[in-house]
């Protein structure tokens, strides 16, 4: 008798634990499809319009290399076009994650990118950053809340560690 209750214990565990990681696996994938596909598309494209659409409202962006924290309005200051200058080079980013942390309607992640840019005389340049994100879902679609980051922390070693988006 006691051998059943414990494998029917230990089953229901196994149960539980298999149902919190598929539901892990589930709102990474939501994350990946509303929040980083649609990130790194608008980063690499110049689209500022896109860019601000991954984000909540309620942005708190953190320099941490400078010191600084900006709300909404100065992280995406109301002007037509940003880019300036930049519109001219290509540029790309790509994210790996160290950590990945979700709920129903609220997520942590935390991670490494590599972003390269081809400046129109060809010249490239390749930097890396650590990124701290929170993510909280509204209105049914996951945004931004929460976008923090620092150079000071990362390597091409420590990018190369991380895991794949995908």
């Amino acid at each position: 008798m006691k051998n059943n209750l414990k494998t029917i214990i230990i089953s229901l565990l196994l149960l539980i634990l298999h149902s919190i990681v598929e539901a892990q696996a589930n709102y990474q994938k939501e994350i990946n499809e509303q929040v980083w596909k649609p990130f790194i598309e608008s980063f690499s494209n110049n689209n500022q319009e896109g860019f601000k659409a991954v984000h909540s409202k309620d942005v708190i962006r953190v320099m941490q290399d400078d010191n600084t924290i900006w709300g909404y309005d100065q992280y995406f200051p109301a002007q037509k076009n940003n880019t300036g200058d930049w519109s001219k080079y290509k540029k790309s980013i790509e994210l790996r994650f160290i950590q990945r942390i979700a709920g129903n309607d609220k997520a942590f992640e935390v991670g490494y990118y590599n972003t390269r840019t081809i400046a129109p005389d060809g010249k490239q340049r390749s930097s890396f950053g650590k990124f701290h994100v929170v993510l909280r879902k509204e209105n049914g679609v996951w945004k931004i809340l929460v976008d923090a980051d620092s150079g000071k922390e990362a390597s091409e070693e420590e990018f190369k560690k991380a895991a794949a988006m995908e």
